[in-house]
């Protein structure tokens, strides 16, 4: 096992990824470039989509899977063929909140069923402290029949990937690294140094490197839930919580964040995480929780401000028709997971309106799967009543005032309700717009 990083160079062994979407496919595609990789998906269309070189995440691009040598496949026995294997499957939440393991348990069963001695599972899944050691080893231990620390080592390495941020990619962000042993520590450090540029960072335990994941989470959960939190207020004082931002960002050591949907798999989903094991412990969280009640309740505040909006401009509510732009959880990416613009629809749903939502970056099958809900395409759009631009993709960003305009036709006491202070509300108000913010 010592020699692994070599022989992984060398490509007498190979490295596995298992889960290829958002964090998954950097991986498997940067290794791929030094070394032989096996990129796993339980999913057989998605493998399908890689092998023809599409990319449905939109994260690498097509021209980079067409040129990638991963070995796309859905055939657990592959991975019989490695001796690395990277888990990074998603870790959602069940709809009470609480953890929900079943990815990264069933990633474990499928590769302790084709795990063979000499081998290294490195888990990048987001989980609470513990669960690598007290859920996952035992699995692996079971299903492969093998002893961990004699015949196979485990560690942690948390994925830190941006979703659509092409500045700050895998290989640019330092990677915490962690092992069971010091030997699994060195081995999974070398592996990881093959790609990442920035270099790595050993955590002393594998439990300091889950935890590390989640705080940085709900660190910036907190973060925007107070601003989220001041937006509510400054909303109710008639004060624009931009210009105030703004006004506060010219202090040195101010931390430059804004009110926002708060959605994703990763900082809407991993302070649960958290919450959950403190209360097993017997602690109930106050900050974190209080976070994310905040950040949990502004799709609903946003649309009832949409009403308010028009009411005031004099708008019969059930029959505003209204334009919803942008539904994925962030800019400029396709992912809809735990999209808080849903927060949004359905808010509008319980006055009886039923808006129109246009997103040209998100796959309209997907969507509909998702949420029952259709996707519109612009040309279909006009007429409106509201505008809601509730994500700024680079395409909204780059549309003028008069493109906006033309979207409500000859409708008069319209409505643009901009999330996140997108568009200019001087040049909106210039051509018959009433404006709102959060």
């Amino acid at each position: 096992m010592k020699n692994l990083v070599n022989e992984i160079l060398l490509k007498k062994e190979k490295i596995a990824v298992v889960g290829l979407g958002y964090v998954g496919m950097p991986i498997a595609v940067e290794f791929a470039k030094k070394v032989k990789v096996i990129g796993f998906d339980i999913s057989e269309e998605k493998v399908n989509l890689y092998k023809s070189g599409i990319d449905p995440t939109k994260e690498i691009g097509d021209e980079e899977i067409k040129k990638s040598k991963v070995a796309f496949t859905s055939n657990p026995e592959d991975l019989k063929n490695a001796k690395f294997h990277i888990v990074a499957v998603p870790t959602p939440i069940n709809l009470d909140k609480t953890p929900n393991l079943d990815p990264v348990i069933g990633a474990s069963e499928l590769i302790g069923k084709n795990l063979s001695k000499g081998s290294i599972v490195v888990y990048e899944s987001t989980v609470y402290p513990g669960v690598t050691e007290d859920i996952c080893i035992p699995i692996l231990e079971k299903n492969s029949g093998l002893k961990c620390g004699i015949d196979f080592k485990v560690g942690y390495s948390p994925e830190r990937i941006n979703p659509g941020d092409k500045v700050h990619t895998l290989e640019n962000i330092v990677k915490i690294v962690s092992g069971i042993d010091e030997e699994s520590l060195e081995i999974i450090s070398g592996i990881y140094e093959i790609v990442i540029k920035a270099g790595v960072h050993k955590a002393s335990s594998i439990k300091v490197a889950e935890a590390a994941k989640v705080v940085e989470n709900s660190q910036r959960d907190i973060n925007i839930a107070f601003m989220n939190e001041l937006a509510i207020v400054f909303n109710k004082m008639n004060i624009n919580t931009n210009e105030v931002i703004e006004a506060m960002n010219t202090k040195w050591n101010s931390l430059g964040f804004y009110p926002g949907l708060v959605g994703g798999h990763c900082i809407g989903v991993d302070p649960y995480y958290f919450i959950y094991e403190a209360e097993k412990l017997g602690y109930h969280s106050q900050i974190i929780l209080s976070g994310r009640k905040i950040n949990d309740s502004i799709g609903n505040f946003i649309s009832e401000n949409i009403i308010k909006q028009l009411v005031v401009a004099n708008k019969k509510v059930k029959e505003a028709k209204i334009g919803i732009f942008g539904a994925t959880f962030k800019e400029d990416c396709p992912d809809i997971r735990n999209s808080k613009v849903l927060d949004i629809v359905m808010g509008l749903n319980s006055y009886g309106i039923e808006p129109q939502i246009i997103d040209y970056n998100v796959n309209e099958k997907d969507f509909f799967n998702e949420y029952g809900k259709k996707i519109s395409v612009i040309d279909e759009i006009n007429n409106l009543d509201c505008i809601v631009l509730a994500v700024g993709h680079e395409k909204y960003k780059e549309m003028n005032v008069e493109e906006w305009n033309n979207l409500c036709g000859n409708v008069t006491d319209k409505v643009f309700i901009d999330v996140k202070s997108t568009v200019n509300e001087k040049d909106l108000k210039d051509v018959g717009f009433k404006y709102w913010s959060l």
